[in-house]
């Protein structure tokens, strides 16, 4: 019985990863497309608003009032639409760097959540990848199970890069649950997997009603 559970767990676990796979090549496509073609028509709809103010600057002065009002509307959609594509995609560490990717992740879910939240993440510091993308991935996973299932009051996600090598640590003072048992469900099997893939090493620790600490780090070399 127990083994079977095993590979249910296993079986279950890999078809998790296949399908953030597919959901992370749809995401970067979609990201693609607004940043290279939506993105691109927003920018030329602005330059022609532009040449279309100058060219009525004397016939029609009172088009300029209004179309400077279009041009930053204009600018609020193409912020947006930035915004979305980095969100969307997938290789933000490689583009930004681990402290700016976390920086934005845990924006990102401090405006979704009503807890404190702390970032200790040092500016400018830099881990190589594919480490840099275990961190990353992990502590989303981590943040998510956080918003979802903790209830905690005060999330805290530090970064540090000491002697004994990079390390990243999410800890929160929700509720807790017991890492073994068999409902502690597969975001932790695929924070182990990220991290194992990337040659890191993984720990959770966590009790009934004292909160979580998921933590990933790595040698040097990694």
């Amino acid at each position: 019985m127990q083994a079977e559970t095993l590979t249910e767990q296993l079986t279950a676990t890999q078809n998790l990863i296949a399908h953030i796979h597919n959901r992370e090549m749809d995401a970067a496509r979609i990201a693609r497309i607004l940043h290279d073609q939506v993105g691109q028509v927003l920018s030329a709809v602005g330059l022609q608003l532009a040449v279309l103010r100058m060219d009525f600057a004397e016939k029609a002065p009172e088009l300029g009032p209004r179309t400077s009002e279009i041009q930053d509307m204009l600018e609020q959609a193409m912020s947006q639409v930035r915004e979305v594509s980095y969100e969307l995609n997938p290789n933000i560490v490689e583009r930004t760097g681990i402290a700016y990717a976390l920086d934005r992740l845990v924006g990102r879910y401090r405006q979704a959540m009503t807890a404190s939240m702390r970032a200790n993440v040092p500016p400018g510091v830099h881990i190589k990848s594919p480490l840099a993308n275990a961190f990353y991935r992990v502590a989303d996973l981590a943040l998510d199970n956080v918003s979802r299932h903790s209830g905690a009051s005060q999330v805290e996600v530090s970064l540090k890069n000491g002697s004994q090598g990079p390390s990243l640590e999410v800890r929160d003072n929700g509720s807790g649950f017991d890492p073994e048992a068999p409902s502690s469900g597969l975001g932790i099997q695929l924070m182990k997997h990220h991290a194992y893939q990337a040659g890191g090493i993984f720990v959770v620790q966590s009790f009934p009603g004292k909160g979580t600490i998921v933590k990933i780090w790595g040698s040097e070399n990694c």
